[in-house]
């Protein structure tokens, strides 16, 4: 089993980002890939998860300890796979998250993607008060950098990917037109707006 690896970060696609080393890149599933955009061919430590099935064998990647924490947590609800848990660490707001489920919150669970009511259950029944260690503080620094509206058809490609619909997506398309933010600010604002 893999913690981390440390590399030259060489691609970032709107599902995984790319990390060189050793002569080998390595395919790395991760929540928001362009929350890596100002890293692009420097080197980073990303923290690891591997899950094995018979038809592959999946990295899924972290900024953090606490973060790859988060997402262990949730994978170990029954019904809840490693993409609905990227899915859900994408959203970025721990805070939130824990306080639904120490609170029973049903319905904020169910603004996940694939998350129904059954599943949301299971989560309040196994993670209530399983998060006392884990810092609920996990945002990433805001980069500033210039951009055009290539970054928003970027952000909609990663929402996709992360499992919510295109129906639900347009709107939030259209309601980002004319501004001008890099394609990790999209992705933090949307899935803000997707959760309320």
């Amino acid at each position: 089993m893999y913690d981390y690896i440390k590399g030259q970060l060489t691609k970032i696609t709107a599902k995984f980002i790319v990390v060189e080393t050793g002569g080998l890149g390595y395919m790395i599933n991760v929540a928001n890939p362009y929350s890596f955009s100002d890293q692009v061919n420097q080197e980073v430590q990303i923290y690891l998860h591997q899950v094995i099935r018979e038809d592959a064998h999946l990295l899924f990647g972290f900024h953090s300890q606490d973060e790859k924490d988060v997402f262990l947590k949730l994978i170990s609800v029954s019904g809840i796979g490693p993409m609905t848990a990227l899915a859900i660490v994408a959203v970025d707001d721990n805070e939130g998250l824990v306080a639904a489920i120490d609170n029973s919150d049903i319905k904020y669970l169910m603004k996940f993607p694939k998350i129904g009511k059954k599943t949301a259950q299971q989560m309040v029944l196994d993670l209530a008060g399983k998060f006392v260690d884990t810092p609920v503080e996990n945002s990433k620094a805001t980069k500033a950098k210039a951009n055009t509206n290539e970054n928003l058809e970027e952000a909609m490609e990663a929402l996709l990917a992360l499992g919510y619909k295109a129906a639900e997506l347009k709107k939030i398309k259209a309601f980002f037109e004319g501004t001008n933010e890099t394609a990790e600010q999209y992705i933090k604002q949307a899935l803000k707006m997707l959760m309320k």
